[in-house]
C-alpha cells in the first residue's frame, strides 16, 4: 500500500523494467539498445530536488520524469534527450518523494530508473538573512579569497536582468575567475516566503518562473564549492504588469501581422514563424515545436492561460525551436 500512492501508473512499470533490460534488447538490433544509469539526487532544498543520471549505452529521444506531489497527484516532467540532469521545482518541505525516470524512443518507454529524496525543512533556506547581506557582500569579496589558495579562488561577475515578463525574470551572470560546482539563487516570493533554486555549475543564466506581476524581487546568487558558499552577488527586478495578455486579440494581431505586415516591411528584414505543433503531451506538461522558415527573431514569448484563467508568459531564446511548458 505504501508503494501505490508513490507511483503514478507506475506499479505496472516495475516488473516490466527487468523485462525491458533483458528481453527487449534481444528483440531489437543491438545498436538501437539504450540503457539508463543510476538516478541520483544532486541537490535538495525545501521546495526542489535536483536529479542527475547517465546513459552508459545508446541514446534516447527524450526522458519523462514522473512523481506524485504532496497531495498525491501524479506529475510528469518532459526532459530533452540530451539532458543528464533536471531540477524539480514546486515541492513541499520535509516531504519524501519517489521519482521515476523513463528513457523514451519516440513515445515508447525503453528503460526506467527510480530514486527517492526528502526535501529539506521549510525554514532551511532562511540562509536568507538577505536584508543584512548587503554590507557583508563587500567584505566577502575582499577578505574571503585571501583565506583560500589562489588556485582555488573563484569569483562571480555582475548579476544582470536579461528579460522580464509579468510572471518570470531571466537572469545572467559571468564567472570571470575560477569555477563553481553549483549555484543557488535565493529570493522571497510575493508572500514573503523564502525560495531557493539550485543551478548547475556550468550555467550562466536562469529563468525564475511563477512570479507575481508588478512585484519587486531581490535575487541573491551564491557560487558554491561543495556546500560552501564562495561568492555572492545580488540584483533587483520588477515584473511587468499583466496588461497586454488579451490572448484573443493577440492571436488576431498575429494573423493580421502574417497577412498584412510583410508588404510594409523591407524583404531582408522579414521574419516569419512556421506552424506551432504539439510534440509531446503529459498530464502536467505540453511540448511544442515550431520553425522559422524566413528571417530570424531576437526572442520569442509563449503566452497561455493557466487552469485558473490567469495569464502566463514564458520568455524563450531566439535560437530555440522547441519548449516544454511545465
Amino acid at each position: 500500500a505504501a508503494e501505490e500512492p508513490e507511483e503514478p501508473p507506475l506499479p505496472s512499470e516495475e516488473p516490466q523494467h527487468e523485462k525491458s533490460q533483458t528481453e527487449s534488447p534481444a528483440s531489437e538490433a543491438l545498436p538501437a539498445r539504450a540503457v539508463l544509469g543510476d538516478l541520483q539526487v544532486s541537490s535538495v532544498t525545501p521546495s526542489s530536488v535536483g536529479l542527475q543520471w547517465s546513459v552508459p549505452e545508446g541514446s534516447f529521444d527524450s526522458f519523462m520524469l514522473q512523481y506524485r506531489d504532496a497531495q498525491g497527484q501524479p506529475q510528469a516532467l518532459a526532459v530533452d534527450g540530451g539532458s543528464r540532469s533536471v531540477t524539480v521545482p514546486g515541492l513541499s518541505p520535509s516531504h519524501r518523494y519517489r521519482f521515476h525516470l523513463y528513457g523514451l524512443r519516440g513515445r515508447k518507454k525503453i528503460d526506467h530508473v527510480s530514486t527517492e529524496a526528502m526535501t529539506n525543512k521549510g525554514n532551511e533556506p532562511e540562509e536568507l538573512p538577505l536584508p543584512s547581506e548587503k554590507p557583508q557582500h563587500e567584505k566577502h569579496r575582499t577578505e574571503s579569497p585571501v583565506s583560500e589558495t589562489p588556485l582555488a579562488r573563484a569569483a562571480l561577475g555582475e548579476l544582470r536582468v536579461s528579460s522580464v515578463t509579468p510572471n518570470s525574470v531571466q537572469l545572467q551572470w559571468s564567472v570571470p575567475k575560477g569555477s563553481f560546482d553549483s549555484f543557488t539563487l535565493q529570493y522571497r516570493d510575493a508572500q514573503g516566503q523564502p525560495q531557493a533554486l539550485p543551478i548547475d555549475g556550468g550555467s550562466r543564466s536562469v529563468t525564475v518562473p511563477g512570479l507575481s506581476p508588478s512585484h519587486r524581487y531581490r535575487f541573491h546568487l551564491y557560487g558554491l564549492r561543495g556546500r560552501k558558499k564562495i561568492d555572492h552577488i545580488s540584483t533587483e527586478a520588477v515584473t511587468e504588469e499583466p496588461e497586454d495578455l488579451h490572448l484573443p486579440s493577440e492571436e488576431q494581431k498575429q494573423e493580421k501581422l502574417q497577412t498584412e505586415a510583410p508588404p510594409s516591411v523591407a524583404l531582408p528584414v522579414q521574419a516569419v514563424l512556421g506552424e506551432l505543433r504539439v510534440s509531446s503531451v503529459t498530464p502536467s506538461s505540453v511540448g511544442l515545436q515550431w520553425s522559422v522558415p524566413k528571417g530570424s527573431f531576437d526572442s520569442s514569448t509563449l503566452q497561455s492561460r493557466d487552469a485558473q484563467g490567469q495569464p502566463q508568459a514564458l520568455p524563450i531564446d531566439g535560437e530555440s525551436r522547441s519548449v516544454t511548458v511545465p
